[in-house]
């Protein structure tokens, strides 16, 4: 008699059971001491340090990693797609000035691969230790028939927690206050639907082919992981009197930016205030794509923006220079109706 299983029927219980031993120890390196539960419990236990917060306010995000994940595929590479999750969710959440406090992700695939599934779990730990969150949890779903064969999505969830009274909403921004823009490491997650069509629909590049406008393969440049930019922040805060904070993702400063100001604010951005990025102006000339086009698909080099006081522009650069992270003065506040100028 032919009976069916689940195995048969596309999934293997087996397969879960290792992916969770040869993740266990890479996802405990992310623990903060608050944690109290383990791996592969029916929920995920936080306990909350409330000392330091007087009105606490919890702060939370979703995101995912959209068509980058393409590369992923393409490339057989599935080591940075996990750091690019994470940094979608917790750069959001830090725009409030928010600390990260956990991460839970969602795995679906139509056959589930252990050791291609834990590399993209490694690069979540890694995003989430470059954050300062704990990886407390999460889902993999094996849904066969679903997905195409090597495929998968990812979505993530951060929580953090901030003082009511610390909250930065950029209501405070006033005209003379300048936008300080932090560099980008590339093209971070946003506008791959484009890049796909360019460069492997008009163009068939190979993705494997050097490219001397990018000192590097496309394929290298395309799967590079989106900037966290936690530390950045930590190292300001206290020291900067932060009004705003944007993060540059799709739609670009230009949609991004006016998100945070209070009513009648305005900014001007200075073109040529910053290095804009080879692979931004390769995919300009090859696709002819138009000015504007390019700065409401990309982050066009500028990955975070915060808006502070003209005379702590300086000392703000100084630290974050001293941090790692390259900062340009890139435009100022002016009074208006929320939108962005280019001049």
């Amino acid at each position: 008699m032919n009976r069916l299983t689940y195995k048969k029927a596309g999934v293997n219980i087996t397969e879960g059971d290792r992916l969770v031993t040869l993740i266990s120890p890479i996802v405990k390196k992310t623990f903060r001491p608050e944690v109290l539960t383990d791996i592969g419990s029916f929920n995920a236990l936080f306990k909350l340090d409330l000392r330091k917060y007087k009105r606490p306010v919890l702060v939370s995000g979703a995101d995912g990693v959209g068509t980058k994940l393409k590369i992923a595929f393409m490339m057989d590479r599935h080591d940075t797609v996990g750091i690019d999750l994470v940094a979608m969710c917790v750069n959001d959440i830090l725009t409030s000035g928010a600390e990260p406090l956990f991460f839970l992700d969602y795995f679906a695939t139509g056959r589930l691969k252990p050791e291609k599934a834990a590399k993209v779990i490694q690069g979540i730990a890694e995003g989430c230790k470059q954050s300062g969150c704990s990886l407390i949890g999460g889902e993999t779903a094996e849904m066969p028939g679903f997905y195409s064969e090597g495929e998968y999505d990812l979505s993530g969830f951060a929580v953090g927690i901030i003082d009511r009274d610390k909250i930065i909403d950029g209501s405070r921004i006033k005209k003379g206050d300048v936008v300080i823009g932090l560099a980008s490491s590339g093209l971070h997650s946003n506008g791959y639907s484009l890049v796909r069509k360019l460069f492997f629909d008009m163009k068939k590049i190979n993705i494997n082919k050097y490219m001397p406008e990018l000192r590097t393969s496309l394929g290298e440049e395309l799967i590079r992981p989106t900037r966290i930019y936690v530390k950045a922040f930590n190292a300001i805060k206290g020291k900067i009197k932060v009004k705003g904070m944007a993060h540059i993702t799709g739609g670009g400063i230009k949609e991004n930016l006016p998100r945070i100001f209070p009513k009648g604010i305005s900014a001007v951005i200075n073109k040529g205030s910053w290095g804009v990025p080879p692979i931004f102006s390769l995919i300009q000339d090859m696709g002819k794509v138009p000015d504007a086009d390019m700065r409401k698909t990309f982050n066009m080099g500028i990955g975070y923006i915060i808006v502070i006081s003209e005379s702590e522009a300086h000392k703000a650069r100084t630290i974050l220079k001293n941090t790692g992270f390259d900062s340009f003065v890139i435009g100022n506040i002016e009074k208006g109706g929320k939108k962005i100028r280019y001049e």
